[in-house]
């Protein structure tokens, strides 16, 4: 794959690289799902253009140059690049399309994620992780693969300002005003469902959090974090994938 490094502004590549290690760490963590779902950045600018994985590429293979520049209607920018799936264009670009803070769109089909996708309550407040999706949480019930022009709407207004997302029987996804949110958002929201699924199946009762703790959650989320959200862990992500393979950033 040539690299684009030359081709493109230094904004676009950082960002570029910063989507590929996020492709990277969803495969280290074992949360892809072969060469299905998709982690979307938007490119700052007028345009509303943004970057995709090429439909085909394991999520392990993906560099900065591989990824698709793509306008608001599935057009590539570069006709030498790989085509996109249709299914992901139409839930990242549907939120793009309406949340200016959207720099980031992040889908998974997890094992986990998609079991409490298809319990009836949904996420539970069963754990100190469940409560930071639990504050901002929505869902979208399952209209079969993403297909469909009329379903951007619904997906659109059943999301609102929320930045966590249930899509029933479907998986999760997560949106972030930087890569590095939206990856902290998704792995808050995968290891609740991990907890839950196997507080369910312990086969004991359970004790669920007060309503009144999940309340002020909210509040204690900046603090934790000391501000920074998502880049807090972010430069000890990227370590972590330089010390494993480095590839990413070509």
């Amino acid at each position: 794959m040539p690299s684009k490094k030359e081709k493109v502004s230094a904004e676009e590549w950082q960002l570029r690289v910063d989507l590929a290690a996020a492709y990277r760490l969803i495969a280290l963590h074992g949360w892809d799902d072969l060469i299905f779902t998709h982690i979307s950045a938007r490119i700052p600018g007028d345009e509303h253009h943004f970057l995709i994985n090429p439909y085909g590429m394991m999520f392990e293979e993906i560099t900065a140059s591989s990824l698709v520049r793509v306008d608001q209607e599935a057009n590539k920018l570069d006709p030498d690049d790989y085509d996109i799936n249709p299914a992901g264009f139409t839930i990242h670009s549907a939120i793009h399309a309406v949340r200016e803070d959207a720099a980031c769109v992040m889908h998974t089909h997890t094992t986990a994620g998609v079991a409490v996708s298809a319990q009836k309550d949904g996420l539970l407040p069963l754990s100190q992780q469940s409560l930071f999706p639990l504050s901002n949480l929505a869902y979208h019930d399952y209209e079969g693969v993403a297909l469909r022009e009329d379903e951007k709407a619904r997906l659109q207004a059943d999301l609102g300002e929320s930045n966590f997302m249930i899509l029933r029987n479907h998986g999760l996804l997560t949106v972030g005003s930087s890569i590095a949110d939206a990856f902290l958002g998704m792995f808050i929201l995968q290891r609740a469902c991990e907890i839950q699924i196997g507080a369910l199946a312990g086969n004991r009762e359970l004790t669920p959090i007060p309503g009144g703790i999940v309340d002020t959650i909210k509040q204690q989320a900046a603090q934790v974090t000391k501000g920074m959200g998502g880049n807090l862990a972010w430069p000890g992500l990227l370590r972590k994938l330089d010390r494993i393979d480095p590839s990413f950033r070509e």
